[in-house]
């Protein structure tokens, strides 16, 4: 639950829910609004490496007993990640490919940004009794003009093998489906429909067997 759009929306949607437990790298404001909405489980420590926000925040995290910081050897581990129940991992990406990669460090093959604790709930997460591991993303990048679905990533791969790809346009589920439906999900469902026809021609020509983009 770190910092950006993602974190920020996701976090505000589940202001109605009830019992959610924290375990993240960091947390920033939205984890105080779930707090303060009553979803967290009152029981359940929010543990995390870091915080970063407001200084609402951090008079909020001063002496409170219910946070619990922890080195990142501890937070990041995959293996004690995996051991929390239906535990959902959302990470974002700089881009996604038809093959369900995702680079979430750079651009142009320059670091862009370090991808964090990614890989690690990604695999803790994928060996959670009922977890998920989410990537999402916009669609489109407004600064560049680019999409950020690409036949190939033709740089570094941060993570695969995701449960979803979620973008504005809506979701593509991975896990448990072959490349080629993998592939036609992110079509349809992730890339903007400005580049739908444009994906499916790479993607014919990379061996998919894809369907026109619905």
């Amino acid at each position: 639950m770190g910092i950006g759009a993602v974190p920020d929306a996701v976090l505000a949607a589940l202001t109605g829910r009830q019992g959610l437990a924290v375990w993240s790298e960091m947390f920033s404001d939205g984890v105080l609004g779930l707090d303060r909405a009553g979803a967290l489980d009152p029981d359940t420590p929010i543990t995390a490496s870091f915080v970063f926000g407001s200084p609402e925040l951090y008079s909020w995290v001063d002496r409170n007993p219910r946070v619990r910081l922890l080195r990142t050897e501890k937070t990041n581990d995959p293996g004690l990640i995996a051991r929390r129940q239906r535990l959902v991992s959302i990470n974002s990406a700089l881009q996604v490919d038809l093959y369900a990669q995702a680079n979430a460090s750079r651009v142009h093959g320059v670091i862009y940004s370090g991808f964090g604790g990614q890989t690690d709930f990604v695999v803790g997460a994928l060996h959670s009794p009922g977890g998920r591991a989410i990537v999402a993303l916009p669609s489109w990048h407004p600064k560049a003009d680019v999409s950020t679905v690409v036949p190939r990533l033709t740089g570094p791969v941060t993570s695969f093998q995701h449960s979803y790809l979620v973008s504005e346009q809506g979701s593509a589920t991975i896990w448990g489906h072959d490349a080629g439906e993998q592939a036609q999900q992110i079509i349809d469902h992730v890339a903007h429909p400005r580049v739908r026809d444009e994906l499916a021609e790479a993607g014919r020509g990379l061996g998919f067997p894809l369907r026109p983009p619905a």
